[in-house]
This record gives C-alpha cells, structure tokens and sequence, in this order.
C-alpha cells in the first residue's frame, strides 16, 4: 500500500497589473456569445471562487455589490443553476396596452406627420396622455416608422 505524500508548497502569488482590463476583455469577448449580463455573472462567478474580495469584482465587472453578495449566496448554496438564466425587468406596463392595434388602425386610416400630432389623436381619442419620445417608442415597436 502505497502513501500519498502531501506537500504544502508555497505559492508566490503575485498580482496582476490592469487586471481589471484584462477581466472588460473577457467580459467583451464572451458578449459574443451571450448577453452582456450573463458574461459578467459568469466572470464574476469565477472571481468569487477563486476568493476575490467583493470591491475588486465589483470594479472589474461593473456589477453592485449587492448583485455579487446573491451571486455568492448562491454559490455557498449550490443554487448556481438560475445563475444562468437571464430574466427581463419586470418593467413598467405600457399605457397603450390593450389599445395598439386600435392607435395603429388610426395611423393607418389618417394622414398624421409628426410624432406630437400622433401624442394629440392618442390623448383625444383613447384618454392617453404619452410623450413624444414615448411616441417614438410606440411606433418603433410597432414598426410603424417615425
């Protein structure tokens, strides 16, 4: 029976200049990949491994630090799975909701030049006030042009 020898070898670990660089250049290259979100919780998972303090993740990401303190959480729990997963901001509902095929029939139906006259016929015939950058909003995700 053989016996496993164990060494305790000391490492010189030094560190590394513009590593906070070199973390954007990860982050940069695996966007192409995936979404921005994902490639920094992903480096920042690996940082948080390897025993990284939470400033220096923090600096070198740019998540808060309140984003790393639950990627930790999660981590120390072995819940790394919803780590993954990138969820939409739950957002504000939209004014129009319910009524855009109704504004977009009227669009249709009328000749109307501007953003502000759109923002006018909104207010007049459906009781919704919206500004005209949410104008704007609405028609490029209608695909209405503007």
């Amino acid at each position: 029976m053989s016996k496993k020898h164990i060494t305790t070898q000391k490492i010189d670990v030094k560190p590394i200049p513009n590593s906070s660089y070199i973390t954007k250049a990860i982050i940069q290259f695996l966007q192409i990949f995936m979404t921005e979100t994902l490639a920094k919780r992903i480096v920042s998972m690996v940082l948080i491994t390897i025993g990284i303090p939470h400033t220096s993740i923090t600096e070198a990401t740019g998540l808060s630090d309140r984003s790393i303190w639950t990627l930790k959480k999660a981590i120390k729990s072995g819940n790394v799975d919803n780590l993954f997963v990138v969820g939409h901001g739950s957002g504000r509902t939209r004014k129009v909701k319910g009524f855009e095929s109704a504004i977009v029939e009227e669009l249709e139906k009328n000749n109307y030049h501007t953003r502000q006259q759109i923002a006018d016929m909104i207010l007049e015939k459906f009781g919704i006030s919206m500004s005209v950058s949410a104008v704007g909003k609405f028609l490029k995700k209608t695909a209405s042009g503007g």
